[in-house]
């Protein structure tokens, strides 16, 4: 089962300037919710901002080591 510690590091390595806050909202180490905020959100739709996040934690997806990822994402700037 993935961190949140983990799961923070690979958002913030996959999305460039990505700042992610991820916290375990179950206790069970596979239910999720994660804020990032990145200026490369910058210009994307919600679906596509999103669609970055879950493509960094394809892995742990596929494996069904997460079961629940709630993501709340901002963009920087202006």
């Amino acid at each position: 089962m993935p961190t949140p510690v983990e799961i923070k590091q690979r958002i913030e390595a996959a999305v460039p300037g990505a700042r992610a806050d991820v916290q375990d909202t179950t206790g069970t180490g596979d239910h999720f919710s994660a804020t990032v905020v990145s200026e490369a959100f910058a210009g994307l739709s919600r679906i596509q901002q999103h669609k970055l996040v879950y493509e960094a934690l394809d892995e742990p997806w596929q494996d069904g080591s997460i079961h629940e990822l709630r993501i709340n994402t901002k963009g920087t700037g202006p």
